[in-house]
């Protein structure tokens, strides 16, 4: 592809007299992992929301596979094919495993769903949730309650509920916030292996996560960009050291 998936061009969002992000620009590619770090404070979150549909800009472009995005309403973005999975673990904890990915495969049909009619006689959305439950590691878990889970396999069902909706790029926001050594060395595997067939923008605190599965790494800092680059610029970057990652990285 010749032309990235998602551009966004001086992107701003003002809450009140607060500039929570500023003429923000990047690009992502099909395939390719596009990290976005910095501190607590630094505007990633509402950048994502920017994106997602959750919040719309003040200025900018969201340019999404030719079209502008920008100020449309979140479902139809995530009908155009973008998913988003939150920082808080958002999945429905009495239902299983299979049953959360299929209310997230509904979301993305496009016809009406009949209120007597068996929710197994849909096979196009029980398919779809299937396919999910798999990208994601999680078939043996299927039958399983969500509050069952441990915490890695409810942000592994997370992602699964994303893919139901077969997007072309997901948006993730902290997806190894709270995990031990071992679960996050999972899910970051699993990012990697997701982005052989999406775009994907990651926004993540874990800088070994980071710098071993993103193709390129955005820095924000106070709402805006700092730096763009691979990991190895970032990493040599006196700016980003100073401000965020420390002389140590």
């Amino acid at each position: 592809m010749a032309e990235p998936i998602l551009r966004a061009t001086g992107l701003a969002k003002v809450f009140g007299g607060l500039a929570a992000v500023r003429d923000v620009s990047l690009a992502l590619w099909p395939n390719q992992v596009h990290a976005v770090i910095g501190p607590n404070g630094a505007g990633k979150t509402t950048l994502i929301n920017l994106l997602s549909g959750d919040l719309t800009p003040s200025a900018g472009t969201v340019v999404f596979e030719g079209e502008d995005i920008a100020g449309q309403a979140l479902d139809r973005i995530a009908r155009r094919g973008i998913a988003r999975a939150y920082q808080r673990t958002n999945i429905f904890a009495k239902f299983s495993a299979f049953e959360n990915c299929r209310l997230a495969a509904q979301a993305r049909h496009q016809h009406a769903i009949r209120l007597f009619r068996p929710a197994r006689a849909y096979r196009a959305i029980n398919d779809a949730a299937e396919r999910a439950l798999s990208l994601a590691g999680l078939e043996a878990r299927a039958a399983m309650r969500a509050d069952t889970l441990s915490h890695g396999e409810q942000r592994q069902l997370e992602l699964a509920m994303a893919l139901a909706t077969q997007p072309t790029l997901l948006l993730l926001d902290e997806p190894l916030a709270g995990m031990g050594p071992e679960e996050a060395v999972r899910i970051a595997l699993l990012i990697a292996r997701l982005a052989e067939n999406h775009a994907i923008l990651l926004v993540e605190h874990d800088m070994d996560a980071v710098f071993n599965v993103a193709a390129t790494v955005t820095v924000m800092v106070d709402g805006a960009v700092l730096a763009t680059g691979s990991p190895a610029a970032i990493r040599a970057n006196v700016a980003v050291q100073a401000a965020y990652l420390g002389e140590a990285v």
